[in-house]
């Protein structure tokens, strides 16, 4: 890794506001011209927007760079094998590749600016040397269980990967090696509490969790306050995507969510694509400072407000609320976005579709999603076509259909939308 975009983030996290701006604008000076000269898609996207390299010296000079969105990196990896033309190194030189659905394909980092990053966030949300965490993410194909992983023993904890499913087993790996950490959805962490219960054991008294870093759904408070105030265990949230890895998090405070250090965020309107005032909710755009990876003003498509007011915790970073929304299509399901793009091929392969519409739905602590589907005409449903249906679905957007439901011409409103989220909280 290139020294200059070394990010020292424990002396970073004690600078005032303006000193780290004025540090991260530097940087993103420097990762500019690095990244136009060594990704040909970054370099188009500055030309397509009259921007000279050499004179960007800070975020204010980017207005003109219009927005990453998730559906162009979709199109730049088809039209561009093997990485769209984003990365600044071979692929033979990273360490891993993750197949993220669409499909897109997000490099395992080298840079140490990005795993500096990661550990510093796992510490500054209270893991550390003495920890057992069960990490409760995914580890197939795509980066959330790996990174979450390295993280966590770059803080010094002792990881236990245990991805998703299997509760019982969950259960009596958390008893039986005193786990103190939890690293995982929401949803999936109150399955685990439950089936505890279940099985007859007192979470109090039989466990020795501490804290629980649990998040990836809208709607998780009530559930969080329940964890606190009946099992006495702390809980904490993180942010981040899939492409740009974390780069917020809540620390003791509660008020808001931090920005991790090297990491710039805008807020910007969806209507013009300018900054808002702090406390005014925008979507969140983030430029990490990362030469193998630089997605310069990526759009998350989630909706947040900016925080400039001091923290309770002293730490003197900028800071988010929690996610409030989203701008686009996307909808996130039991911590993995879907999105229409994700549908479409997967139903075409079905001749005997008319229309469908994914809805999600909440029972309980967990998400449910059905798939309504309607048939052309003189079609007869059956059970052989849901399964296969629902098999094809889940494997294409990642996240497993629980019913098919077959509903008659009409019902389906047309020109409506592909995925409808109907949960409240």
């Amino acid at each position: 890794m290139s020294e200059r975009f070394a990010v020292p983030v424990d002396r970073l996290a004690a600078m005032s506001q303006e000193e780290r701006e004025r540090y991260l604008n530097k940087k993103l000076a420097q990762l500019v011209v690095y990244a136009c000269e060594r990704a040909p898609s970054i370099r188009e996207r500055f030309e397509k927007a009259g921007i000279d390299p050499h004179k960007v010296e800070g975020i204010g000079d980017l207005q003109a760079l219009p927005v990453l969105r998730k559906d162009e990196l979709i199109d730049l990896f088809k039209s561009k094998p093997p990485l769209g033309g984003l990365v600044t190194v071979p692929v033979t030189e990273l360490d891993r590749v993750y197949v993220s659905p669409g499909p897109i394909y997000d490099p395992h980092h080298k840079s140490e600016a990005f795993w500096e990053r990661h550990r510093h966030l796992v510490e500054s949300v209270g893991f550390g040397r003495g920890d057992v965490v069960i990490n409760a993410w995914s580890y197939h194909l795509v980066p959330a269980g790996l990174m979450v992983d390295e993280a966590l023993r770059r803080a010094g904890a002792t990881v236990v990967p245990m991805g998703v499913g299997n509760t019982e087993l969950h259960v009596e790996v958390m008893r039986q090696l005193q786990v103190t950490g939890f690293f995982g959805s929401t949803g999936f962490f109150m399955n685990i509490i439950n089936k505890a219960e279940e099985m007859g054991y007192d979470v109090v008294k039989d466990f020795n969790l501490r804290l629980a870093c649990i998040g990836g759904e809208m709607g998780g408070g009530p559930i969080r306050r329940l964890v606190e105030e009946k099992y006495g265990i702390t809980t904490r949230d993180v942010y981040g995507t899939a492409d740009v890895g974390l780069f917020a998090y809540e620390c003791s405070g509660k008020e808001g969510m931090h920005i991790a250090e090297g990491v710039i965020v805008e807020v910007l309107s969806p209507e013009t694509g300018q900054p808002v005032p702090p406390g005014e909710v925008g979507e969140v755009v983030v430029t990490p400072i990362d030469e193998t990876y630089p997605l310069i003003r990526f759009g998350t498509g989630d909706l947040a407000a900016l925080i400039v007011e001091p923290c309770p915790c002293g730490r003197t970073s900028l800071r988010i609320t929690r996610i409030l929304g989203r701008t686009g299509e996307a909808v996130r399901v039991r911590g993995m976005f879907i999105h229409p793009r994700q549908l479409e091929p997967a139903m075409a392969r079905f001749s005997q579709v008319a229309g469908f519409q994914a809805v999600v739905t909440r029972t309980g602590h967990r998400d449910e999603l059905t798939l309504k589907v309607e048939l052309k005409g003189g079609v007869v449903p059956g059970e052989g076509l849901a399964e296969e249906i629902r098999e094809t679905v889940s494997g294409a957007i990642r996240v497993r259909v629980d019913r098919v439901e077959f509903v008659p011409q009409g019902v389906i409103p047309q020109g409506g939308k592909l995925i409808l989220d109907e949960r409240t909280y």
